[in-house]
């Protein structure tokens, strides 16, 4: 079992940054894809960011792209979402996600493991 704790979520204003956290507990996840979601009210689940296992091949959403950089510390356990130019159509809670697949990119479309989600606000 792995649990998945995001923090760093916030409000912040059009044109600034936040930095999200994901910190795993339960097992190392060295051997799993990870990946951030965002649901917005009133709309599904949507693919963020995806990293593969050592971090070496990421993926994005073409909304962020150019905006979003996902990394991960498999020392720490923890996978990171830095987010730039933030605009107020970012508004969303934020989840993590964890996927072990031979298919690193199968994390996109969906994951074994999700976190409980960090509300990220953006003002106009």
């Amino acid at each position: 079992q792995v649990h998945l704790v995001e923090s760093g979520g916030g409000l912040v204003q059009a044109g600034g940054s936040l930095s999200l956290s994901c910190a795993a507990s339960g097992r190392t996840v060295s051997s799993y894809a990870m990946g951030w979601f965002r649901q917005a009210p009133g709309k599904e689940r949507e693919f963020v960011a995806s990293t593969s296992w050592s971090g070496g091949n990421t993926a994005y959403a073409d909304s962020v792209k150019g905006r979003f950089t996902i990394s991960r510390d498999n020392a720490k356990n923890t996978v990171y979402l830095q987010m730039n130019s933030l605009k107020p159509e970012d508004t969303a809670v934020y989840y993590c996600a964890a996927l072990r697949s031979s298919l690193w990119y199968a994390v996109n479309y969906g994951a074994d493991y999700w976190g409980q989600g960090t509300q990220v606000t953006v003002s106009s």
